[in-house]
């Protein structure tokens, strides 16, 4: 049963559909908020996975140079500091040198004097560490802010 045009049926019809057009806009605004919030997630995750990698970068350069000038302790250092374009990566821990002996579980340090179990002598490595603060852009529940990113590695340099 359809009502006719002009009658009280109709006009209550038509308001009734001029109610719902500011639907949209409200939806729109009650979403904005969880909109934002998942653009600024990802825009953080996808920083600190860049900066996580410059860490890396700066932690291989620092490796690169111990290999070639592996008693130069300042050197790797700055080399770590130096490789990215980032200000605010450090090579914290100090780099380290020291001798052992390669086995499964890793290296077991010793002193350079004495022999490996199997009685070959002790190698010398360098340990080159780097690390970096990121700043969270907007502190998410669960999320650590401040978030030290950190990358370590071991170079047989002898």
């Amino acid at each position: 049963m359809s009502s006719l045009p002009g009658t009280k049926a109709d006009v209550s019809r038509r308001s009734l559909r001029r109610d719902l057009r500011g639907v949209a806009a409200i939806e729109f605004g009650l979403a904005i908020p969880f909109l934002l919030a998942l653009v600024i997630g990802i825009a953080e995750v996808g920083t600190a996975s860049y900066e996580s990698m410059q860490v890396k970068n700066a932690v291989e350069a620092g490796a690169l140079y111990a290999s070639q000038h592996p008693a130069d302790l300042a050197g790797i250092t700055a080399a770590v500091a130096n490789s990215t374009g980032m200000a605010g990566v450090t090579a914290s821990p100090a780099p380290l040198g020291f001798c052992g002996c390669p086995g499964a579980g890793g290296i077991a340090v010793g002193d350079c004097a004495s022999t490996c179990p199997d009685g070959g002598p002790q190698s010398r490595y360098v340990r080159v560490n780097a690390s970096f603060t990121h700043v969270a852009i907007l502190a998410f529940p669960g999320f650590p802010d401040p978030l030290v990113l950190t990358g370590h590695s071991t170079v047989r340099v002898q």
